[in-house]
């Protein structure tokens, strides 16, 4: 039943998105609470790991730092490019460039593994990816708008560390020590990291109602784009960096999902309610083309 739950996400993220809109003064007095929200998110993502899952790095270091260049090449460079294409605002370009300036997101170790792809390497590329987030989600936000909007780097990398660093390590730690006893509740994760993000989407279409009425299609287009041209360009270029089908594949799925929850929340405490809106929206969209690749891709053999 979980499982099921969980595979829903986008549904009841559509779900909780009309509720939002609908009736949002039902999510707005938790706009505070997102940063812990998120922050038990990554701790759920950080108990499902171990320190031997990070020996992949050693094994199989090209496909690794291959995935994760592209991870922080490309989605940065292609949201900015999407933003000042479609001449976004100051703050919705600050948003959709500080999306793609965040590491991978816990859902494309899912997908990948719908998507027959190579699992472990996913969990590794988002594991390290999360990792040195702290310094380069602020350093490539900074490059790309710090000319055009006030960056606090070292705010930003403090709130990484609280948010992102801190809980995942923790939950790393606890599922290392005491791996066999919490293997009854491990399975329970995922729905609550899927119930939390709902929430935290809900809450920032509350808090944008006005903006997602009068520049909803823009933003979602920019999303969509965002999310499309990531999927499409970290496969293809893999493939033509050498990797095999399933490591294409893989790092295809993990360019083109971005961990959207720290985007929200780093966007809600360094800039405005209005620059989380793309995140919130990336969470849902995500979530439905990813499955959408996962089929497609799931039906058609692996070849070298």
């Amino acid at each position: 039943m979980l499982q099921r739950f969980t595979s829903l996400f986008p549904i009841w993220a559509i779900v909780l998105s009309g509720i939002a809109l609908l009736y949002p003064g039902i999510f707005l007095p938790y706009k505070d609470a997102i940063p812990f929200l998120l922050g038990l998110v990554m701790f759920g993502m950080g108990m499902t790991l171990a320190l031997e899952d990070f020996l992949l790095v050693f094994k199989r270091p090209k496909a690794v730092v291959i995935g994760t260049v592209l991870q922080y090449a490309l989605m940065p460079l292609i949201g900015f490019v999407i933003a000042r294409t479609l001449s976004l605002s100051p703050e919705l370009t600050a948003g959709v460039v500080l999306l793609g300036c965040c590491p991978g997101g816990t859902a494309s170790n899912v997908i990948c593994y719908l998507a027959k792809g190579d699992v472990a390497l996913s969990i590794v590329l988002t594991s390290v990816s999360t990792l040195i987030s702290f310094i380069m989600t602020p350093l490539l936000t900074w490059l790309y708008i710090g000319q055009t909007i006030d960056v606090d780097m070292h705010g930003m990398l403090v709130s990484i560390l609280q948010i992102v660093i801190v809980p995942v390590a923790l939950g790393i730690g606890i599922n290392t020590v005491f791996a066999s006893r919490i293997d009854t509740v491990r399975h329970s994760f995922p729905a609550i990291s899927v119930l939390t993000i709902v929430f935290i989407i809900a809450i920032i279409m509350a808090l944008n109602r006005e903006t997602v009425i009068s520049a909803g299609i823009l933003i979602v287009v920019a999303v969509i784009l965002h999310n499309l041209l990531g999927l499409a360009s970290g496969y293809g270029l893999s493939r033509l960096m050498g990797l095999n089908e399933m490591e294409a594949r893989t790092i295809g799925i993990e360019v083109g999902m971005q961990n959207s929850g720290l985007s929200v929340a780093l966007a809600i405490k360094h800039f405005t309610a209005v620059a989380a809106l793309p995140g919130a929206l990336f969470s849902i969209w995500h979530n439905i083309s990813g499955s959408f690749v996962a089929s497609y891709w799931a039906e058609r053999n692996i070849s070298e």
